[in-house]
């Protein structure tokens, strides 16, 4: 993939903005971690070319920001990210959602893309604070949002409706400030 812009590097993985090219891998990994996935995420998985070209609409416009996790040595998709919601003004805030994939699990590239995914959203995005919404069953991503140094602001019921019913959420934010103290 000698085309791709990395908009920001670690030592083993990169983040690089979401396009249309990207459908067959990540329908590929959407299929193996359906399952995984299907409780912690709204919407289904991404399989169809319909499916992906109607979520590849959302970024069209000013609020929201399609992001991969991909490791350095291949390119290889390892995670998404999408920094939502984005409010200007005198907030300069959003909310960021993420995904990981049954073949790239425990490998501790998403704790590095999603410190990459902060570092673009306070720097180049010009964001002050970031908001994340986690299901408090979904043990794996509280230990990876903690990893990142965001903490945990409260609790909101019936949150989101994920897998057919409301689902509870924990708040966890982060906020410049907190990533220089």
């Amino acid at each position: 993939m000698a085309d791709v812009i990395y908009l920001a590097e670690g030592p083993r993985v990169a983040l690089r903005y979401i396009s249309m090219r990207d459908f067959e891998e990540l329908s590929g990994l959407h299929q193996e971690s359906a399952q995984l996935l299907a409780r912690w995420m709204p919407g289904g998985p991404l399989v169809a070319y319909e499916d992906f070209e109607r979520y590849m609409t959302r970024f069209d416009g000013p609020v929201h920001e399609g992001f991969l996790i991909c490791r350095r040595d291949t390119g290889a998709i390892v995670g998404r990210a999408n920094v939502n919601n984005i409010i200007r003004g005198t907030h300069q805030s959003a909310m960021i959602g993420y995904s990981a994939y049954a073949s790239t699990l425990g490998r501790g590239y998403m704790t590095e893309g999603l410190g990459l995914l902060v570092g673009h959203a306070f720097g180049e995005m010009g964001l002050h604070r970031l908001e994340a919404n986690i299901q408090p069953d979904n043990a794996a991503s509280l230990r990876l949002i903690k990893r990142v140094g965001f903490q945990r602001e409260g609790y909101s019921p019936n949150f989101q409706f994920i897998d057919g019913a409301w689902r509870d959420h924990e708040r966890w934010a982060l906020t410049v400030e907190m990533t220089t103290a």
